[in-house]
């Protein structure tokens, strides 16, 4: 019974790992580009939600998810259109990821300037320890409610790209950025959406993330590390592939910590490593 309930537990922190790299996957996706800032904004919307906790002590976490997303977004849409658009369009590879990796650099020192370098959790007070029973399992509310949430986040996403006329603006930005040109599209000002909703989702996982586990402005690369092995373990093009490769993560997270409490995340990267081994392409993306 004890390594059912493990599994379960895995299967509901992974649907957490996967919003974490969703985001990351629709930069990539669309623009081309890995934001290797995009473990810091995680970060920092983490400690948006500290700040806004000080000013309103009364509202739970979860209340202030949809605030911190807009400051997100709207993050995410300046940094868009401030500096990576200045590097999308060129033919160097390196130049967006070298950019990003300087804004990641900046981001971390300000963070560590502004509230310093301890370890932070965002309190869920009563909600953090109820659990509901099933067939003799105790599984609890919280993790139940965020896994809810991601699968809800992961379909609104999916709905948007694949029935919408935005949906459809991003996905031939996507394929063919010149010829959109041609029907009156501005690629840049679709970048600009697009990475705010990255950020937005990101922004999303980071508090969630923060009621589960405590956080430091150095964190960001340790979230920045997840989300990649989820966009790759998933395969590129496929947000529900995201999802399932956060989900592998997971499992195999505390899995490997039932077996060796020392292990930390060892047996996920380890699977990671094989899962690109087997399949570059991504475990959950069908073969070309």
């Amino acid at each position: 019974m004890i390594w059912v309930e493990t599994i379960i537990n895995g299967v509901l922190y992974g649907g957490l790992y996967g919003l974490l790299g969703v985001g990351l996957a629709l930069a990539v996706g669309v623009m081309r580009v890995v934001n290797l800032s995009h473990g810091e904004f995680i970060v920092l919307s983490a400690f948006l939600g500290v700040s806004l906790v000080r000013v309103v002590p009364w509202l739970h976490p979860l209340a202030l998810l949809l605030p911190v997303a807009v400051i997100a977004f709207c993050l995410g849409f300046g940094l868009q259109a401030v500096l990576i658009n200045r590097v999308v369009t060129r033919p160097d590879p390196f130049a967006g990821i070298l950019l990003t990796f300087g804004v990641a650099v900046v981001m971390r020192n300000l963070m560590v300037e502004i509230y310093g370098a301890d370890p932070r959790h965002l309190q869920a007070g009563h909600l953090a320890q109820a659990s509901a029973g099933f067939g003799g399992l105790h599984v609890g509310v919280l993790p139940l409610l965020i896994l809810a949430l991601s699968v809800a986040l992961f379909t609104a996403l999916q709905l948007v790209l694949t029935r919408t006329r935005f949906g459809r603006i991003v996905r031939a930005t996507a394929d063919h950025r010149d010829v959109v040109r041609l029907m009156g599209v501005n690629p840049g000002r679709v970048y600009n959406l697009v990475m705010g909703l990255s950020l937005a989702l990101a922004s999303v996982a980071g508090m969630l993330l923060a009621i589960r586990a405590s956080f430091t402005p150095y964190s960001g690369v340790e979230r920045l590390l997840v989300a990649f092995e989820v966009v790759v373990l998933g395969g590129l093009g496929t947000f529900w592939g995201a999802m399932l490769g956060g989900i592998t993560l997971g499992v195999a997270e505390l899995v490997g910590l039932r077996l060796d409490p020392n292990a930390g995340p060892l047996y996920a990267h380890l699977l990671f490593l094989v899962g690109v081994l087997l399949r570059p392409n991504g475990l959950f993306r069908a073969r070309t």
